[in-house]
């Protein structure tokens, strides 16, 4: 995708969708993700719901394999809807990230 593709993509989106882009970027560029923490020696040192041991990469992969947000969430009674917002977020924002961490995971 070039620069000028996101361009035409960015300016059609609602203007709440515009603000939620400007969040996801800022986050991007400040590596600050609201509800999501990195702890060296926690679930190997990948991402994870804050608080927890539920790395992102366990429910990206749980939702690739079909399970929706309200499955999910049944299955981790814990969780709320934010925080899937915010996994969701940091996925789409780091997905080789995320795919190096499955397949990781996958192998043992």
């Amino acid at each position: 995708m070039t620069l000028k593709d996101l361009e035409t993509q960015l300016l059609a989106l609602s203007p709440n969708e515009k603000a939620q882009a400007i969040q996801l970027l800022v986050r991007s560029l400040s590596n600050v993700w609201v509800g999501i923490e990195k702890t060296l020696g926690v679930c190997g040192g990948d991402a994870r719901i804050a608080n927890t041991r539920i790395p992102i990469w366990s429910l990206s992969n749980y939702r690739r394999l079909g399970a929706s947000d309200a499955r999910i969430l049944q299955d981790f009674s814990h969780l709320k809807a934010e925080d899937l917002v915010n996994a969701w977020a940091y996925a789409d924002a780091h997905p080789e990230e995320i795919e190096e961490a499955i397949r990781r995971n996958e192998e043992n």
